[in-house]
């Protein structure tokens, strides 16, 4: 029902993803859901369906209309009693943008007929294969369009996180700082008494009777800087010391990227792709202050992915015992957590998360067991391995795809 593209198709009915909240959305539940249809029409063979409906909810026989109108600026889908009274509606519209009033409570006037330029129209032999086509080439054209988005969105990541670790500075030459630091102290220390206060540099002579300029820090004390320059010398030795757990946080960040990577460009439907790629997560992460994970959504549970062993380690932290642990059994791969909030998740919860899991973790197509159980039957061993209990195994078979960079 959007102004630029509106049209009619059959599908498979495939839950949202997410709920609406808005008045219309409310009413259109309350009222149509589980409603009986009276009849349907198309007034004068123009641009409206027309559908008459007995609401379950009713205590007494009654009836309302459902319009759906395809009218270009002014496409809409309005709710109306059986006096013709809007109750609500998708768009409202006011007088200064049609003579055409459409708000709740406001009599509803009929639609002018449209004149067609062109009266010669393709009859349609089989309206139902028809209708189902429209949807196969929408669905088609609206995954395409969400897939370059997504990709787009996670090559910017895993190319941030590329130049990160290009940028890190390798062992040898954080060794070798800490000794030109270690060194800058000592003949700092050596030389201190030359230095007056407000001194910029240091002339004088390294320990091989080479002439040496130094550069002083500036807001330190005299007495301070040999200290100071010591202190970078550490910093330095323990940047040597632990650069390698920054490369593997790193490089184990982008290979899940790059399996996120290849799981959009397998998916087969908008709704696999808002799982993989949900538009409210990054809103979400910065509103409950989430940084040590990926959130995702699966209808309405919250889904915490670990990209990394450190990650692992801190969902394993923050999870509460009746929350939902996930791991492909016997391979290294990403930890999931699923917030229940003490309520039982359906299967179908279950089915998806574990198809995450699998994507999340590999790229190479074949059958997986993902373990999953209660976060209380998760003993942390070393790290993020490991030992479970009381758990269920779940069968999930990842497809291969090919990919073209």
């Amino acid at each position: 029902m959007t102004r630029a593209n509106s049209f009619i198709y059959i599908s498979d009915s495939i839950r949202p993803l997410k709920g609406y909240n808005a008045p219309f959305d409310k009413l259109l539940h309350s009222l149509v859901s589980a409603s009986k249809i009276l009849k349907v029409e198309i007034p004068n063979g123009d641009r409206i369906i027309r559908l008459t409906l007995s609401p379950k909810s009713s205590y007494k026989q009654k009836s309302i209309i459902l319009q759906f109108e395809f009218t270009g600026r002014h496409t809409n889908a309005i709710l109306i009693d059986e006096n013709e009274v809007v109750i609500e509606a998708l768009r409202h519209i006011d007088s200064s943008s049609s003579f055409r009033v459409i708000r709740p409570s406001v009599e509803l006037l009929p639609l002018p007929t449209y004149k067609q330029k062109d009266e010669n129209h393709n009859k349609i032999e089989d309206i139902e294969r028809y209708l189902k086509d429209k949807y196969i080439d929408f669905e088609y054209k609206r995954v395409e369009s969400l897939k370059k988005q997504k990709l787009l969105t996670i090559s910017k990541k895993r190319e941030k996180l590329k130049k990160l670790l290009s940028k890190l500075a390798s062992t040898k030459s954080l060794a070798n700082e800490a000794k030109k630091y270690q060194n800058i102290a000592n003949i700092i220390l050596a030389n201190l008494y030359k230095i007056k206060p407000y001194d910029k540099k240091l002339e004088t002579y390294d320990f091989e009777g080479q002439p040496i300029t130094i550069k002083l820090p500036k807001g330190v004390v005299t007495n301070r800087i040999s200290e100071y320059f010591f202190n970078q010398a550490k910093r330095a030795k323990t940047k040597a010391k632990n650069v390698h757990i920054e490369q593997e946080n790193l490089t184990t960040k982008i290979n899940f990227y790059n399996n996120l990577y290849y799981a959009i460009k397998q998916a087969k439907s908008s709704h696999e792709l808002e799982l993989l790629a949900p538009k409210r997560a990054k809103a979400q992460r910065k509103k409950e202050k989430i940084k040590e994970c990926e959130l995702f959504w699966i209808d309405d549970y919250k889904v915490l992915v670990g990209r990394n062993s450190k990650e692992n380690q801190a969902l394993l932290k923050i999870a509460k015992s009746n929350d939902i642990w996930m791991h492909i059994r016997d391979i290294p791969s990403s930890h999931l957590i699923i917030k229940t909030d003490k309520q039982n998740l359906p299967n179908s919860v279950i089915e998806k998360a574990s198809k995450l899991c699998v994507d999340f973790s590999l790229t190479q197509a074949g059958d997986y067991d993902v373990d999953y159980c209660k976060r209380g039957f998760v003993k942390i061993q070393e790290g993020s391995n490991v030992e479970y209990d009381k758990y269920k195994t779940i069968r999930v078979r990842k497809e291969g795809i090919e990919i073209r960079e």
